[in-house]
Parts: structure tokens; C-alpha cells; sequence
């Protein structure tokens, strides 16, 4: 696969190769998402508007510690959140208007928002060390994201455990739940991917956009319904309680949090 355009961000670096858009999420070695990091993933998929002809977007980071480790828990402050969330689902919109396959290559920890945007891709190739987790909780939080996505997936009881409990799932664990397609030695994960990438680009660009949109247009129009009530409740009851803002302090100054349960 030869390199047909190249956009170098200050967080992220966008590729167009050979049938498919390259995503790399480019601050080692956690990957940590801002508001900023945000903003140019965003800019990166404006691209890939009128680019009809790549149906494939590729996610994947620098670094073998962690595909991403989430939003930066300072832009969860109460100043910042209602700027910080809304942008950050607006990824997840934008997948879905741009209608493409999406693939994550996940290497290392996805926790937080980073598990949410491995797991809302189509496609999700782990290589055997990573684990996935919503750790939110732990910090008086929960993931919109993942509250929306995750009971169609794997069911309400499972979604509540890995959610209310925080725990990581070993990548094995994750492919048992439906989460992960494959799950490879790190040394194979991008041949593997490169694999599954040469299958898909070999088919042609718009039936792979129609296709996906039949078989995940219920999915992701009842996605953008739960995010929209997850959403609102995490700005307007959730981040308005003493709880949610204790714990955002409470992990920044590095103790553990006193809830009071209000």
C-alpha cells in the first residue's frame, strides 16, 4: 500500500494510503484525549467528506502502552465539561453521517473514552496484552458512550458490570463478550490488520457504504437516540451533584474521594 496524502497534527497524524484513511492517535505514551486532540480528529474526518472513493477509517496510536487512556480528566471539571463532552460525542456522530467501516487496531490499554472509540468501530483487531475498561465510576462519572453502545452489545447485565464495576476485560475477555473481532500476538497485529484491510478495500467503496448502512442502521440510529438522553442527563444531573465533582478533584489532587451520596 503506497501513501497518497499525509496531514501531520499537533496530537494526530492522518493518512490517506491505499484504500483506506490511517487515524493515529499521536501523544505516547497514553494518548490521552483533549479538547484539542478532539478538534483535529474531527478536522481529520472533514476530509473524508467528499472522499467518497475510501470507505475505510482506520484508528490506531503510537506507542504500545495504550491505544488511549481516555479524555483528559481535567476537561471533566465543571467549567470545562459542557464544552468537553459534546464535543467529544460529536466523533461518534460523525462516524455515522460519513457512514465508513471503521477499524481499531487496539495495542495496550483502551480505558475511558478511548475503549469507547475502539468499541464503536466496526472492526476491533487487539493484540493479546490489551485490556478494555470504563472506569469512569471511579471518579463519580459514567460514560455516555459507553451506556448507549454497550447493552445492545453485550446485553444490560454485562454493560451494568463493566460499568459499575470499572474493571478491565482482557482483550480475550472482550472477544468472548462480542467486543473484539480478533485478538492476535502484538508482533502479528498489524499484519493482521493489514489483512483485514486488503479484504475489505477489494470490494467496491459504495456497496461497502450501503452495506454497512442496512445492517447498522438500527444500531446506530437508536445509538444517537441513548447518547442524546446520556448526554443530557450526565450535563444536567450528573455533573450538578457533589459526588461527580469530588471525584474529579479527588483524582487530580490524588486522594481518595469522600462521597456523600448527593
Amino acid at each position: 500500500m503506497t501513501q497518497a496524502a499525509s496531514i501531520r497534527f499537533q496530537n494526530i497524524l492522518y493518512e490517506e494510503l491505499s484504500g483506506y484513511a490511517k487515524i493515529t492517535l499521536n501523544k505516547p505514551p497514553h494518548n490521552i484525549l483533549d479538547t484539542a486532540m478532539i478538534r483535529e480528529i474531527l478536522q481529520a474526518l472533514d476530509n473524508l467528506e467528499t472522499r467518497l472513493e475510501i470507505p475505510i477509517i482506520l484508528f490506531s496510536a503510537s506507542g504500545e502502552k495504550a491505544f488511549c487512556t481516555g479524555v483528559d480528566v481535567k476537561a471533566h471539571t465543571p467549567d470545562k465539561v459542557g464544552e468537553m463532552l459534546p464535543l467529544f460525542h460529536q466523533i461518534f456522530r460523525r462516524l455515522i453521517s460519513l457512514g465508513r467501516v471503521t477499524i481499531a487496531s487496539v495495542s495496550g490499554y483502551a480505558l475511558g473514552g478511548g475503549c469507547e472509540l475502539a468499541l464503536f468501530c466496526d472492526f476491533v483487531v487487539a493484540c493479546d496484552g490489551a485490556k478494555f475498561g470504563q472506569p469512569e465510576i471511579d471518579v463519580g462519572c459514567f460514560p455516555p458512550v459507553a451506556a448507549a453502545l454497550l447493552p445492545d452489545a453485550v446485553g444490560c447485565r454485562r454493560a451494568l458490570e463493566v460499568i459499575l464495576t470499572g474493571s478491565p476485560l482482557s482483550a480475550e475477555e472482550a472477544r468472548q463478550a462480542g467486543l473484539v473481532n480478533q485478538v492476535v500476538p502484538r508482533e502479528k497485529l498489524d499484519e493482521t490488520v493489514s489483512q483485514l484491510i486488503d479484504k475489505l478495500s477489494s470490494k467496491s467503496a459504495v456497496v461497502l457504504r450501503l452495506t454497512r448502512e442496512a445492517v447498522c442502521e438500527k444500531r446506530d440510529r437508536e445509538f444517537l437516540e441513548a447518547l442524546a438522553f446520556a448526554e443530557e442527563m450526565y450535563l444536567n444531573r450528573l455533573a450538578t451533584t457533589e459526588d461527580a465533582a469530588e471525584g474529579i478533584h479527588a483524582f487530580l489532587e490524588k486522594r481518595k474521594p469522600a462521597w456523600k451520596g448527593r
